[in-house]
């Protein structure tokens, strides 16, 4: 009766392989919250030319945006909705009527199309307050865009049998976005305030 049992030892060799397996498991099944963000392609730096010249802008081609802290949009000189802001937009790009008021157009050979008039010289200045809230900043990017993009697909829809632009090849979407270019400037924040 003196005879001990000797109790097995575990093998942990493997401990460290499951547990390994089991963090990675967890990490490719849980889905996390991703922050919302912009998709850019950032224009290339300005050569030394471009930074010596003064740039002139017509007062006609250029939308001026305004974010105050308190999320009100001043487009122009009046306070709009963002609901508003596509549709302002829009109109400022295409300027359809050629109003004097309006970007003026610039004739071009765009391939596609032959030579027609497009909305180079518009430039659309967006300048946000230090204080206006990163959700209001995103929802004015993206009405901006939209902007963009319904211009684009309506144009593609007419002259590419009803495909819109994100059906067109490459050399396709290059002439409609010479055509409606996208050009929004960003101005550094500054303290503007709310409206008072």
């Amino acid at each position: 009766m003196g005879k001990k049992r000797k109790v097995p030892g575990v093998n942990a060799t493997s401990s460290a392989d499951i547990a390994f397996m089991l963090l990675l498991f967890f990490l490719l099944t849980t889905s996390m919250d991703t922050d919302q963000g912009l998709a850019r392609r950032l224009p290339p730096p300005p050569d030394k030319e471009t930074l010596e010249k003064p740039l002139d802008i017509k007062k006609r081609n250029m939308l001026r945006l305004l974010v105050n802290l308190d999320g009100q949009i001043l487009c122009g000189e009046d306070f709009i909705d963002i609901a508003q802001l596509k549709d302002k937009a829009k109109d400022f790009i295409a300027n359809l009527e050629d109003k004097e008021h309006l970007p003026e157009k610039a004739e071009e050979d765009v391939p596609f199309f032959g030579r027609v008039k497009t909305s180079k010289p518009h430039v659309i200045s967006l300048q946000n307050d230090r204080g206006t809230s990163y959700q209001k900043y995103i929802e004015v990017q993206n009405e901006l865009a939209a902007a963009y993009r319904e211009l684009r697909d309506d144009l593609s829809k007419t002259k590419f049998n009803g495909k819109a632009f994100s059906e067109l090849n490459e050399d396709q979407q290059k002439a409609v976005q010479m055509i409606y270019p996208q050009k929004i400037s960003e101005a550094e924040p500054k303290n503007y305030g709310g409206k008072k």
